[in-house]
């Protein structure tokens, strides 16, 4: 018994701190996730969860760490669909199958944002100023490669010009559109819900097919005639061979950690969608699904960004 000792502790599931790598700066909504989340599910696997920010590059840099060490399930990463979607360029750095799906958490749209200010007072003035005066409206996003990049690629195609400014932190960000250094804002409401509660910003379209319940008076992009939403959602993966047993015990735990009131209640304030959870199988095909929806965006609108 006592030699199987020490074979046991190298068996037993988790032994030490499971590391969480959020691809972006401190202070956004992947940031937000993977610091509740380590608070609820520590005491279910009776572990820390560490959180390492690791910007750069869409979320490309914090997947590099991810994928340079080993497959053992002691390392995770948010992954969301703006780095979903640079598997979307001609050169992407890997491949789905590079990753092992853990669970779904998050399902949100996006909207456009100006600041509450701004002289545009509605999308049909955003519409018509970017239609007279191509690339020369300013909007603030995540960077290039990015969801935000190919809906505005996509509507580019469609006649809407405007330039794009990259803000590689979400702070930076959300700020951008208030001290006027761009004209609208590319975000998720729930990442900017105090500056909407503050009445400093407000939306002027949704990227989905209906609008929302919490801003009934904001058009969506499919009733005005544009088929593009790519919602933006927030995941947790391991590298590609983490034993399956590891990978299910995370998934499980995800599951309960879903169900928590603290965590429905931050669905809530993120609007994002009560279902939002899906387990690692369904979150495989889920990613899949989602690629095919950006590469169907790119192709409408006729091109191919890196």
């Amino acid at each position: 018994m006592a030699a199987a000792s020490p074979a046991w502790s190298q068996d037993h599931y988790p032994s030490r701190p499971i590391e969480t790598i959020v691809p972006w700066g401190p202070g956004g909504g992947a940031d937000q996730l993977a610091r509740l989340t380590a608070k609820l599910i520590e005491p279910m696997l009776k572990t820390s969860f560490p959180v390492v920010n690791v910007p750069g590059a869409t979320g490309a840099t914090g997947m590099t760490k991810l994928l340079s060490g080993d497959a053992d399930g002691y390392s995770m990463a948010i992954y969301i669909a703006d780095t979903n979607a640079l598997l979307a360029g001609p050169s992407p750095r890997w491949k789905l199958s590079d990753l092992q799906p853990v669970a779904v958490m998050m399902q949100v749209p996006s909207f456009l944002f100006v600041a509450e200010n701004s002289p545009i007072k509605d999308w049909a003035q955003f519409e018509k100023e970017a239609r007279a005066k191509p690339n020369t409206l300013k909007v603030a996003t995540l960077g290039f490669g990015s969801v935000d990049d190919m809906t505005l690629t996509y509507l580019a195609s469609k006649g809407i010009k405007v330039v794009e400014v990259p803000y590689a932190k979400p702070s930076e960000r959300y700020v951008s559109v208030i001290g006027g250094h761009v004209d609208a804002l590319y975000e998720q409401a729930g990442d900017v819900r105090q500056f909407i509660n503050s009445k400093q910003i407000r939306p002027i379209i949704i990227f989905g097919k209906e609008r929302l319940a919490a801003f009934k008076d904001i058009p969506s992009s499919y009733e005005l005639g544009y088929h593009i939403a790519l919602p933006q959602f927030r995941s947790y993966v391991v590298k590609a061979g983490t034993p399956p047993d590891r990978v299910k015990m995370l998934s499980d735990a995800m599951a309960k950690v879903a169900a928590e009131p603290e965590f429905k209640a931050f669905l809530d304030e993120n609007f994002a969608a009560k279902g939002s959870f899906l387990p690692a199988d369904k979150a495989e095909v889920y990613f899949k699904e989602q690629l095919a929806d950006m590469k169907t965006a790119q192709e409408a609108a006729g091109t191919k960004k890196p």
